[in-house]
C-alpha cells in the first residue's frame, strides 16, 4: 500500500530554518521516497512500511537533537501513488 504523508516541522527557537533544512535533506537521501516541498509543509509519497521507517529514523534524529520541536502529520492511505508508479 502507498500512502503520502504531509509534514510540518516546527522547531522551537529562532533560527529554525536550519533544522527544516536539514530535515528535508535527510528524507531526500532516503531510498525509495518521493519528497516534494512547498512553503507549508513537505509531502513523502512511497510505500507504507518505507515511510515509516524512513519518519522514525528522520524524526528521532531531530526530537534527539539540542533543541526542541513539534511535527505535524497527516497521512493518507489506500491508492496513493507514487509519481514513479
Amino acid at each position: 500500500m502507498h500512502v503520502a504523508v504531509d509534514i510540518s516541522l516546527y522547531p522551537l527557537n529562532g533560527d529554525y530554518v536550519p533544522p527544516i533544512k536539514d530535515f528535508i535533506d535527510r528524507l531526500h537521501a532516503q531510498a525509495g521516497l518521493s519528497v516534494v516541498t512547498n512553503a507549508m509543509s513537505t509531502q513523502v509519497r512511497g510505500d507504507y512500511d518505507t515511510v515509516m521507517a524512513a519518519l522514525t529514523v528522520e524524526m528521532r534524529h531531530t526530537l534527539t537533537g539540542p533543541d526542541r520541536a513539534v511535527f505535524v502529520l497527516k497521512v493518507l492511505g489506500g491508492t496513493v501513488t507514487s509519481p514513479e508508479d
